[in-house]
């Protein structure tokens, strides 16, 4: 039976409607949301809290949280599903994805927080994202999620 890790991700958007997007700091060209697992008696708006904060240094303060989707899954590939299972327990994830409008006033965007996860970041339209920035596990569900949220087909 397939077992899946809860994990939450945050789609920020700031005030003229551009899209928070990140480079991973180990993967050059990698481009994500900022997201993370749910620690052990988290809530998921807990999780989605202390994830903003530890990767992009905003507070809850710093942003709205507008919409909520669930149930977005992906597997882990084969390669290194083992060493996931071992670390997390799970063969994939099962993503919760917040739609966060960032408040006039918040500070700007700090990546360089320890442990740093992401190496640069950039506020693109949402249309501009790009599935090529993404491992091929995740594609299908950025494309979910960008569908959802935007109604744009990637």
């Amino acid at each position: 039976m397939l077992r899946y890790r809860p994990n939450v991700a945050a789609v920020v958007v700031n005030p003229v409607g551009s899209l928070l997007i990140c480079e991973r700091a180990t993967i050059p060209g990698a481009w994500q949301f900022p997201q993370g697992g749910v620690d052990p008696g988290e809530t998921l708006e807990q999780a989605l809290f202390r994830e903003v904060q530890e990767e992009v240094g905003l507070e809850p303060r710093h942003y709205d949280v507008i919409a909520r989707r669930e149930g977005y899954r992906y597997l882990y590939p084969q390669q290194v599903r083992n060493k996931k299972i071992r670390k997390h327990g799970g063969h994939g994830q099962e993503q919760t994805y917040f739609l966060c409008h960032l408040k006039l006033g918040a500070p700007p965007i700090n990546v360089n927080q320890k442990p740093q996860e992401f190496r640069a970041y950039r506020w693109i339209p949402p249309q501009e994202f790009d599935l090529d920035w993404l491992p091929d596990f995740k594609r299908d569900v950025y494309r979910e999620v960008m569908r959802d949220f935007f109604e744009i087909d990637l």
